[in-house]
């Protein structure tokens, strides 16, 4: 379980999308008391670390890691968003984000405001439902509060600390970005179903 606070940016040193799919990040701050067996948030996937140095973690991948974020995109010397799992004794500054990909979604503007950003980002219709107006949703491991929700499209704003903190600032017109939704608008909707089915039964 992450907040959604990234941590540092790390920098990719090695992408291996032959078996075995393998990804090593250096960093920092996230290694500060991280061991063999760990989850890190890589762009918002979490990641279980399998091989630690004094500046760098590796982590293995799956394919369907591969399909359904945009890990596979990333190129040797690209930044990425790092946070490590929460820790329960401390303060939770986001939303519970769990490390659980949806879908990639596409940057499809950006414009400045005063000293804050805007992104429009498309994402699919099968998930536009889970996305409300100041509602959360993580981008790119981010905790974000959702502006507009629209039918295939939503809107966020990039405070000027956020901006100096994540890779997002960086992102342009076109790249993809890991989307995970609210969790809790999942659950609720799935519970319902069951309650209508047995209703009907």
């Amino acid at each position: 379980m992450f907040s959604g606070i990234v941590e540092e940016t790390g920098r990719v040193l090695e992408l291996h999308l032959k078996e075995p799919l393998r990804l090593r990040v250096a960093c920092q701050r996230v290694l500060e008391g991280t061991q063999l067996g760990d989850s890190i948030a890589v762009n918002g996937v979490c990641l279980t670390v399998d091989a630690l140095d004094e500046d760098s973690f590796t982590v293995g991948l799956m394919p369907e890691t591969l399909r359904r974020t945009n890990l596979g995109g990333l190129q040797v010397g690209d930044e990425v968003n790092l946070e490590r799992s929460l820790r329960f004794d401390g303060r939770v500054g986001g939303h519970f984000v769990q490390g659980h990909v949806d879908a990639t979604g596409t940057i499809l503007d950006r414009w400045p405001d005063g000293g804050a950003l805007w992104l429009k980002i498309g994402l699919p219709r099968d998930l536009a439902r889970y996305v409300v107006p100041k509602g959360c949703i993580a981008v790119d491991g981010v905790s974000l509060t959702v502006v507009d929700a629209l039918e295939d499209a939503f809107t966020v704003s990039l405070v000027y600390h956020t901006q100096q903190k994540v890779t997002l600032a960086r992102k342009q017109v076109g790249e993809l970005v890991n989307l995970e939704v609210d969790m809790l608008g999942k659950y609720v909707e799935r519970l319902l179903q069951h309650q209508w089915s047995e209703a009907r039964a």
